[in-house]
């Protein structure tokens, strides 16, 4: 069992799904943010540690998903991306330390492997797992790649228990890829991610309270937090240029719904990420994968669980951009 819970970004997708939850589960929790809302105690800024050592007051557990994310990198500079991911992250850590917190969750992306993502020509698709080296490629990146060494610092030296969820994505906003946008439907396009690098916010949560619960036995671990796939190692060369063939073998029955619908298969992918660490030691059971998203599609419901549509699209930014949702990158 465990006490009161700081959840920060607690105005964020995220934030708002975990502090929901544990609220209606009867737990105490504070929610900070830098912007106000319905789930938010506290508004100010993690960067800020007097701030986070006000709202840190009695807690016994933080999970920590506030972040500045990838499509702020056009729009921020690499200092702010510093002050929130890395400073944000280091004042969390040691007012947890101080405070005798028993259990630190820390929110990082799969979009720290970076350029290990994307194989070279002709090479089969990246097998992802917390084995494969990191390489980031933009600011973003390179700080939630620190802050989790950071994590993991404080474990080791501090003795905090300290866990690290990879998650792919799981917002509801339309795709960053103005090319994908272009190719296909938005829940066409979410549909084919739940197959290789996509994950429910509602297993999202359900890994961060597992990792509350593993992380005084575990100490420290970094964790990929995606929905399992059906594709097997054995599959990455093929899947490169035949996804719809092998899906074929690995989930027939799918083109009937597919077809119905108008929807279609990118000709091949480049990655897979495989979580099977997480359902290992954080005792994970994912509920949302492809075969789930079939199901409820052929029910009448939809590619999002009902947490996910209840949360919805919240934006990254208040303006709007000339070339769609997201502005071009610049840093």
């Amino acid at each position: 069992m465990y006490g009161k819970v700081l959840v920060t970004g607690s105005s964020g997708h995220l934030g708002e799904a975990l502090v929901s939850t544990l609220q209606a589960r009867g737990r105490a929790v504070v929610g900070v943010d830098l912007l106000p809302g319905a789930h938010t105690h506290r508004v100010g800024t993690i960067a800020d540690r007097a701030f986070v050592r006000e709202a840190m007051a009695g807690v016994d557990v933080v999970l920590h998903p506030a972040t500045l994310h990838k499509p702020h990198v056009a729009t921020h500079s690499r200092q702010e991306f510093i002050d929130t991911n890395l400073t944000g992250t280091l004042n969390l850590l040691e007012e947890a330390v101080a405070g005798g917190v028993r259990a630190f969750v820390y929110t990082s992306t799969t979009s720290v492997f970076g350029d290990a993502l994307v194989p070279p020509p002709g090479e089969p698709a990246a097998w992802i797992t917390e084995d494969v080296r990191p390489e980031p490629k933009n600011i973003y990146g390179v700080t939630k790649a620190a802050a989790e060494d950071l994590c993991q610092l404080f474990q080791r030296n501090q003795k905090l228990p300290c866990i690290v969820l990879r998650t792919s994505r799981f917002f509801a906003e339309e795709d960053d890829d103005r090319r994908a946008r272009e190719s296909f439907s938005d829940a066409n396009l979410k549909a084919n991610e739940f197959l290789y690098r996509r994950v429910d916010i509602e297993d999202v949560v359900d890994a961060h309270l597992r990792a509350i619960e593993r992380a005084p036995m575990l100490g420290f671990g970094r964790y990929i937090v995606s929905a399992t796939t059906p594709f097997a190692r054995g599959d990455m060369a093929r899947l490169r240029a035949d996804m719809a063939g092998v899906l074929r073998d690995r989930v027939p029955g799918f083109e009937p719904e597919y077809a119905r619908r108008g929807w279609h298969l990118p000709a091949g992918i480049d990655r897979v990420y495989v979580n099977a660490r997480a359902r290992e030691d954080l005792g994970w059971r994912p509920r949302h994968d492809f075969a789930d998203v079939l199901a409820r599609l052929r029910s009448g419901g939809t590619v999002l669980s009902p947490l996910a549509e209840r949360i919805g699209a919240k934006g990254y930014h208040v303006e709007s951009f000339a070339d769609g949702p997201y502005p071009v990158e610049s840093h």
